[in-house]
Parts: structure tokens; C-alpha cells; sequence
């Protein structure tokens, strides 16, 4: 059975859809079945993967009103070598038309049901706001990993995040848990960054994955390209980095 992950963080800009991506790659790589599911209407984790989001017949927003399931919906990804349940602007309607529905922030979970034993990891790009998309990958989430970059700004975000899953743990889904926090973008020149690094494993022990993904020029050219890091430049220090993360999620999965 698949593992199911969100890559969440209220706070915008700080490499959710890169992770999302790159990880997808990275356990691809190492031999794992891998889902993407795109939950943000920009569709940044969808062209990310080489799939073009205008060409989509169908995607994410036909899954959620239950129009289609995963399966007629996914696509693969050759280059990458992961499905990928897109999307696109549609998807922007789908908070509106989900509000009278039932069992509206669960559609994403019933769904996932029935592809759960074709994959290893479902992994899901949230939009950086709390709506009702987030929600749904929430309460489909086995767990919740937190890419974060080690300044100031980024640990408020963080208990905004906490507060938000211990509401689903408590009211929606009792699986849901934080699994890890990532340290991404991470420069060890700066002080600061050191500093706030120092602090997360402090305070969050275990939770923080042993894993530092360094700013790298190559993962933030890729999206251009429309591939992962992983895949456009597989030598790159952020690519390697990714590759080693996705190492660590197999393994960390195994004691879950």
C-alpha cells in the first residue's frame, strides 16, 4: 500500500513544488512507484514534470468532483519516470463548487483508495494557502512533510502549520502526523541560517530530516526546462541532495 505525503507550508516561495518534484524523481530513481498529485491551480508541479497543463484532458479537478478516477486521469511521465495526476486552472473552480458537496474535503482520499496498491509513495503538491484543496490533501495524507528555509520568518509560518495539522489530526484525520521538517535552500555562510538550523533540531529532534538540500542554481533553472533537478541536471549538488532525501524518506518510512 502507498505511502501518502503532503509537501505543505503555509508560507509561499519556500520550495514545496520543487521538493514535491525532485523527490518525486529521486524515489523514481531509486526504484519507487511513485503518484504526484498537483493540487495547486498554477500547475507549476505539472509543467515541472514535463507535462503540459494546456494539453490535459483530464486532471485533478475531474477527480475531485468525481468525474473521473485516478487512474483515467494520471498521466505518465517518461522523462521522469512518475505518474502525474495534473492541473490546471480549473482546478481554481473547484473551491467554489466543493462548498455545498459532501464529504467535499475527503474526495481526494476515496479517490486515492482505489490506486493506493499501484504506487509506493503518493506524494501532493499543496497550494501555500489553507483552502479547501489543502484540506483535501491533508485529510489524505498518511503524513505531512514540511520543506522550510532556516530564516526568521520561517518558524512563525511553522507553528501557523502545526496548529493547522493538530485541527485535521483532531477533527478530520487521526493518521496525520508531522513526519519531517526539510531544510531547503540552505547556504551554511550565513550565520542566521546556521543559527535556525541549530534551533529546528533542538526543539524538533527526530523530526528533522538528516538530509540539507544546499541552494543550487541548476534545481532553480530546471523548472525552465520542465524537468526536476533530478532529471536535468542528475550531477547538481541540490539533485544529488534530493536523490539522498529520497533515500531517507524509504527509510524512514520502514519505522513508521
Amino acid at each position: 500500500m502507498a505511502k501518502i505525503f503532503c509537501v505543505a507550508n503555509q508560507k509561499g516561495g519556500v520550495g514545496k513544488t520543487t521538493s514535491t518534484v525532485n523527490l518525486s524523481a529521486g524515489l523514481a530513481r531509486v526504484g519507487q512507484r511513485v503518484l504526484m498529485v498537483d493540487l495547486d491551480p498554477q500547475g507549476n508541479a505539472t509543467m515541472g514534470s514535463g507535462v503540459d497543463k494546456r494539453q490535459l484532458a483530464l486532471s485533478v479537478y475531474d477527480v475531485l468532483l468525481e468525474s473521473a478516477s485516478i487512474t483515467e486521469a494520471r498521466v505518465r511521465s517518461e522523462k521522469c519516470g512518475y505518474d502525474v495526476l495534473g492541473a490546471n486552472r480549473e482546478l481554481a473552480g473547484a473551491e467554489v463548487e466543493l462548498v455545498d458537496v459532501e464529504r467535499r474535503e475527503k474526495r481526494l482520499k476515496t479517490a486515492l483508495a482505489e490506486a493506493q496498491s499501484q504506487y509506493d509513495f503518493v506524494l501532493i503538491d499543496c497550494p501555500p494557502s489553507l483552502s479547501m484543496l489543502t484540506l483535501n490533501g491533508l485529510c489524505a495524507a498518511h503524513g505531512v512533510i514540511v520543506p522550510m528555509q532556516c530564516e526568521y520568518f520561517a518558524l512563525e509560518g511553522l507553528t501557523d502549520l502545526v496548529n493547522t495539522i493538530k485541527q485535521v489530526h483532531a477533527n478530520l484525520n487521526p493518521e496525520l502526523a508531522i513526519i519531517g521538517l526539510l531544510r531547503v535552500m540552505f547556504d551554511p555562510r550565513i550565520t542566521l541560517q546556521q543559527q535556525v538550523s541549530d534551533q529546528l533540531k533542538s526543539h524538533f529532534g527526530e523530526k528533522v530530516f538528516n538530509t540539507v538540500i544546499p541552494r543550487n542554481v541548476r534545481l532553480a533553472e530546471a523548472p525552465s526546462y520542465g524537468l526536476p533537478g533530478v532529471v536535468f541536471d542528475p550531477v547538481a549538488k541540490g539533485s544529488v541532495a534530493y536523490v539522498e532525501f529520497a533515500r531517507e524518506m524509504v527509510e524512514r518510512v520502514k519505522t513508521l
